[in-house]
């Protein structure tokens, strides 16, 4: 599958979340986004909402946050207010990560984000954990015929199923589902990360991990296991402070992470039992047979004047049991290879 020019099969395809990041600035989204690039970041995300599209300004206790999270106590309406990247702001960042060679796409949270991102021409759309209940959205975006990534932080196998349902009704299998702990930050043992393999077979589609952890660790097993997109939080520093800073790679973390998982997609390579090349030269420092004294032309070949050392110039060892008892037709030196054209 193809988000933009990268291909998800050839390199594993690393996101940038900016969310709230930029902390009302402009020019700090800007500047994350170049920080971004350089750390090696494939594409940048954004989150495109309203507090209004989102939720309602309402006073209920049920709009308070109370969950134990870095949030408590505030409202929803507030903190998305906070958190939000203006629209308005959405065409210059866009423009700044091509510039950089960078995809930039988004999570839409209403069919009217999903309408705005249109006219911008993305290659790409993110479901948010929290909206993969959300069937009508995840069927209105689906249907614009994009690549579609989907995030499963809270969702049940049902969920998960009804979700991939409503995409594949509108004729969408361009799906990616991303294993994902809504945690923040997430627990290195609640990451589960075992479900990506069972999640590629179960659901025959492309898998990836949104991670909350502040470990370079989740990204590199998850890609071990399979995994073709990984999606992490940026800052440009954590103490500008923020909604999501606490949860937030760095600039040097992140490139610490990009470089963990390129060296992960070379160790994985490919199935094969065929040797390279330095493996190949290699074996001249396995075992084989070598004649282990002077010995004359008629000596019987004894495991004592025979014996299986390094390096591998001789008969392989599995022979050995094959000649003892033979006689050697010629006068040979201690370290001579053995060969069948020095058995009479």
């Amino acid at each position: 599958m193809n988000i933009g020019n990268h291909n998800l099969n050839d390199k594993v395809f690393i996101i940038a979340e900016l969310s709230a990041n930029h902390n009302g600035s402009l020019q700090t989204a800007l500047d994350t986004i170049t920080a971004m690039s350089r750390a090696g970041a494939d594409a940048i995300k954004l989150q495109t909402y309203t507090p209004d599209t989102i939720t309602l300004d309402c006073d209920s206790e049920l709009f308070t946050i109370s969950q134990g999270t870095l949030w408590d106590k505030r409202k929803f309406y507030d903190l998305y207010a906070e958190a939000m990247t203006p629209w308005e702001w959405h065409e210059a960042l866009f423009n700044h990560a091509k510039s950089l060679g960078m995809q930039a796409f988004s999570s839409p949270f209403d069919p009217t984000a999903v309408d705005y991102l249109e006219n911008l021409d993305v290659p790409a759309y993110k479901i948010a954990s929290f909206e993969i209940t959300d069937l009508p959205l995840i069927e209105y975006t689906a249907a614009k015929g994009k690549p579609i990534i989907i995030s499963t932080g809270i969702a049940t196998l049902e969920d998960i199923q009804e979700a991939l349902d409503a995409c594949r009704r509108v004729n969408n299998n361009q799906i990616t589902l991303l294993k994902c702990t809504s945690a923040y930050p997430a627990a290195l043992e609640e990451m589960n990360l075992l479900t990506i393999p069972d999640m590629i077979e179960r659901f025959s589609v492309t898998v990836g991990l949104s991670d909350h952890t502040m470990s370079l660790s989740a990204p590199i097993a998850a890609v071990a296991l399979g995994a073709r997109v990984i999606e992490k939080h940026f800052i440009l520093e954590r103490n500008m402070g923020g909604a999501d800073s606490e949860f937030s790679l760095e600039p040097h973390e992140f490139r610490a992470m990009v470089d963990a998982v390129r060296d992960t997609e070379k160790l994985m390579g490919k199935v094969t039992y065929d040797l390279s090349p330095k493996s190949l030269k290699s074996r001249e420092f396995s075992r084989s047979l070598f004649i282990s004294e002077e010995v004359k032309s008629g000596d019987i070949i004894t495991p004592k004047n025979v014996r299986s050392v390094r390096p591998g110039f001789g008969l392989a060892p599995k022979h050995l049991k094959e000649i003892l008892g033979k006689t050697f037709k010629a006068d040979y030196v201690k370290g001579t290879p053995m060969a069948w054209e020095l058995i009479q």
